[in-house]
């Protein structure tokens, strides 16, 4: 059994990115895409070859490689994607995105990176509930679709925030939500330098750390502390004195 060849129209969508892949690597991308377009439940590679009748193929192994060995530039995908959808949604104006973390349920010897969070749906504020499983970060862009007629999130990065057990494990530094939040917002600064960027955050990323860090490149909108003082500190502290919550300052009082 060989693999059909890909449909032209969606050898036509995809051209914006087919330069990230070899040749033989997106064959296999290709074909992956239409099976997940047409597979209903959850869309892994076994789901797509079996909706197009490839279950039995001889070079099953090779639609697994291009997830797990076959060399490519996830960011550099992530760049493009964000360039067409900013292109063809957003063509003037501010570029406002949102940016916040979601888990997947995930159980396995292998999977390493994973940790134990609080699940944000089955929790209450008197009643806290834990799930097991996979944090991701996802930077989506705030979009206004004509045929919908509403704003949709289209997530173009997604990073995974591995646990801190994982880290420890891996004798690695834990990084926190806001480091790799910092990360993201700053890449995506870099990749949009003549846009205006507006961030929705939660109070999740209300960390003064994190504003102060890409205040200069971007404008982040979250929820702080009713009594949050925002200025600078004083620049000669007494000594033996605690600093107070506005020791940590992003811009200076009129």
């Amino acid at each position: 059994m060989i693999a059909p060849a890909p449909a032209p129209v969606l050898l036509q969508w995809f051209a914006p990115f087919a330069s990230a892949f070899t040749a033989p690597t997106l064959r296999g991308v290709l074909v992956l895409i239409a099976g997940a377009i047409l597979a209903p439940g959850r869309r892994t590679v076994t789901s797509a070859l079996s909706i197009l009748g490839l279950r039995e193929i001889a070079t099953f192994t090779t639609f697994h490689r291009v997830l797990n060995r076959n060399r490519w530039s996830p960011r550099d995908l992530a760049q493009r994607l964000l360039h067409q959808l900013v292109g063809t949604f957003v063509p003037a104006g501010p570029v406002v995105m949102a940016i916040d973390e979601t888990i997947e349920r995930r159980w396995g010897a292998r999977i390493r990176a994973r940790g134990i969070y609080r699940d944000p749906v089955r929790s209450s504020q008197g009643h806290f509930v834990k799930a097991s499983g996979l944090r991701w970060i996802s930077l989506m862009l705030l979009a206004p679709i004509p045929w919908a007629g509403r704003v949709w999130a289209l997530p173009f990065l997604t990073v995974l925030a591995p646990s801190e057990r994982s880290a420890h494990e891996r004798e690695r530094r834990h990084k926190l939500l806001t480091d790799w939040a910092r990360q993201m917002l700053l890449q995506v600064a870099r990749w949009l330098p003549d846009r205006q960027v507006i961030v929705v955050a939660d109070m999740s990323y209300a960390a003064i750390e994190l504003l102060e860090a890409v205040r200069r490149h971007l404008t982040v909108i979250t929820r702080l502390r009713l009594d949050a003082r925002l200025f600078d500190p004083p620049r000669h502290a007494s000594p033996g004195r605690r600093a107070g919550r506005g020791s940590q300052a992003l811009v200076s009082p009129p």
